[in-house]
């Protein structure tokens, strides 16, 4: 995969008011944090960030390029404006090569446009899944097979295809859930015709008072 690659500058402006005029220039504040470093304030365009944000996601690593100098790191955290179309602020992690690192990967069901069984629900249980392992061994997808999958079969994390990577250490239980595939529950019909005829046989009030006069 070709190296992506994030343009930044270093950042002074840290007060409210500052980051504020720094959104209003359509750029992202983000700060790098690195063990045993002092943390890097830095700001960078919205439109480069969303193109990286598509290519790397959370589980990519990136190079940062700060004013000529390369650091790689990945994206931790972003936050987003509540109802505005607008990043906040990042947090990247610095990546250093011979230090694991925790990383959440997401979780992708394989061929599942292409189950043998087409009667059955696939209920996906986890979306994503937080592994520890050396920068130069993070997945950038934990995969499992759905094509062969019967009604009440339950994919677990040891079915997963990174499971069986030496490299790669899972933080969750080997036997949680990650899919399963249910049978479609039968949902009663109503009979709207039976439902007016027996409206229909209901008499109202005037004419309940009309029968008792008939028969006095």
């Amino acid at each position: 995969m070709a190296k992506i690659v994030l343009q930044a500058d270093k950042r002074v402006a840290t007060g409210k008011n500052q980051v504020k005029k720094i959104r209003n220039n359509d750029l992202i504040p983000g700060v790098i944090y690195a063990k045993n470093q002092e943390n890097v304030n830095v700001q960078f365009t919205a439109r480069d960030f969303e193109k990286v944000l598509r290519q790397a996601g959370t589980s990519t690593i990136i190079t940062l390029d700060i004013e000529g100098e390369g650091k790689e790191v990945l994206i931790k955290e972003f936050a987003s404006h509540p109802y505005k179309n607008q990043f906040l602020h990042v947090d990247f992690q610095a990546i250093d090569q011979n230090q694991p690192i925790r990383v959440t990967v997401p979780v992708v069901l394989v061929n599942r446009d292409d189950m043998k069984e087409v009667n059955g629900v696939l209920v996906q249980n986890l979306e994503n899944i937080e592994v520890e392992c050396l920068p130069k061994y993070i997945p950038q997808t934990a995969d499992v097979d759905v094509k062969e999958m019967a009604i009440g079969d339950n994919m677990t994390v040891a079915d997963l295809d990174i499971s069986a990577n030496e490299n790669i250490t899972i933080l969750l239980d080997s036997e949680e859930v990650v899919c399963s595939l249910q049978e479609v529950s039968e949902e009663e019909v109503i009979d709207e015709d039976a439902e007016v005829a027996d409206a229909a046989d209901v008499p109202t009030v005037g004419e309940t008072e009309e029968k008792e006069e008939d028969a006095e």
